[in-house]
C-alpha cells in the first residue's frame, strides 16, 4: 500500500503541480504586495482618499462589514489575471499558432444541395444518398480532396 502512495507522489505530474502551486502562491504574494504598495495608493490619489482599503468598513445594527478587504483582493485578482494573460497566455497562443500544422479539410467538409431533392450532400458526391439521382461533383471540391489535379 505504501509503495502505491510512493509511486503516486513521485509521478512527474504531481511534482510539477506542486511546484506550480508553490510558484503561484509566491506570484500571488508579489502581486498583492505590488497592489498594496503602488496601485492602492494611486487609486487613493485619484479619489482623494487614503487609498488604504483594508480598513474600510461599514456597520449595520452592530455588525461590521469590512468591504475594503474585498476591494483589495479584487484589485490583486485583476492584476494577477492581467499579468498571467498578457505574459503567459498570449505568448503561448502565439507559439502554438506558429507551430500548429494546418490540418487538411475533410473530404465531406464542403457540402451543397442536391438539385433534385434539395437535401444536403457532400460536394464531391456523384450520386445523392437520399434520392439516388446522379449529380455532377463540384470540381473545386474534387481538387481540394486530391481526387483531381489542380487547374492553373
Amino acid at each position: 500500500m505504501l509503495s502505491g502512495f510512493k509511486d503516486f507522489i513521485l509521478r512527474g505530474n504531481v511534482i510539477s503541480m506542486a511546484i506550480g502551486l508553490a510558484v503561484g502562491a509566491a506570484f500571488t504574494a508579489v502581486v498583492t504586495g505590488f497592489s498594496n504598495a503602488f496601485i492602492t495608493p494611486l487609486i487613493g490619489l485619484a479619489t482623494r482618499g487614503t487609498g488604504d482599503f483594508s480598513k474600510a468598513a461599514f456597520t449595520v445594527e452592530g455588525v461590521t462589514f469590512p468591504y475594503g478587504l474585498f476591494i483589495s483582493a479584487a484589485i490583486a485578482f485583476v492584476i494577477t489575471a492581467a499579468v498571467l494573460y498578457f505574459c503567459v497566455v498570449v505568448p503561448m497562443m502565439k507559439v502554438q499558432n506558429r507551430f500548429a500544422k494546418e490540418e487538411p479539410a475533410g473530404i465531406k467538409a464542403a457540402v451543397r444541395d442536391c438539385p433534385r431533392c434539395y437535401t444536403e450532400i457532400p460536394a464531391i458526391a456523384s450520386r445523392c444518398a437520399h434520392c439516388t439521382s446522379e449529380v455532377e461533383p463540384v470540381r473545386e471540391a474534387l481538387e481540394k480532396a486530391g481526387l483531381l489535379p489542380a487547374q492553373r
